[in-house]
């Protein structure tokens, strides 16, 4: 591992530490050369199958890119940055648990949008605005109408039993 800072490779490992349910080692480092401080993450390189987009190419699966429309989706919203690495650490387990070559890029869609959902709202329409391609303003409103007659379903109170029963 070279130094970001000098590029010199002899460096020595400060501190290790597991994240993310073991799946990733972060280690401190100290740059033997010019004393500077770096942290690196260790993950199991895993072999991911290929995204089928909607127009039929095939892409190899780029953490960074998916990385990269979340941030977008919750820029200047309550979504920390571990959140999002749940995120992205879920979606990486439902490729490897999909045991196929090919996975369709509406399944990664799909699941992001549901743990958008779940973490901010406003992230979630910002996602699904860019996921869906919204035509126009008509398909847009449809999906907020969805999104609040959902909020109002899980708000509402539970209805008192019959007086038969």
């Amino acid at each position: 591992m070279r130094c970001p800072f000098c590029q010199d490779p002899e460096n020595k490992v400060i501190d290790s530490r597991e994240s993310h349910e073991g799946s990733v080692i972060r280690r401190r480092r100290e740059c033997l050369q010019c004393k500077r401080r770096f942290t690196t993450y260790e993950r199991v390189e895993e072999i991911y199958p290929l995204i089928v987009k909607k127009d039929g190419r095939r892409e190899t699966f780029d953490r960074d890119k998916l990385l990269a429309g979340l941030q977008k989706a919750c820029e200047k919203r309550p979504v920390s940055a571990d959140q999002l690495e749940e995120t992205l650490v879920a979606v990486e387990r439902l490729l490897q648990g999909v045991g196929e070559k090919e996975v369709a890029s509406s399944v990664i869609g799909e699941e992001v949008m549901r743990r958008l959902h779940a973490l901010d709202e406003v992230a979630y329409v910002r996602f699904a605005s860019v996921y869906r391609s919204f035509r126009d303003i008509t398909e847009f409103m449809e999906e907020l109408k969805d999104l609040l007659s959902d909020r109002t379903r899980e708000h509402k109170p539970p209805r008192p039993p019959d007086k038969d029963g």
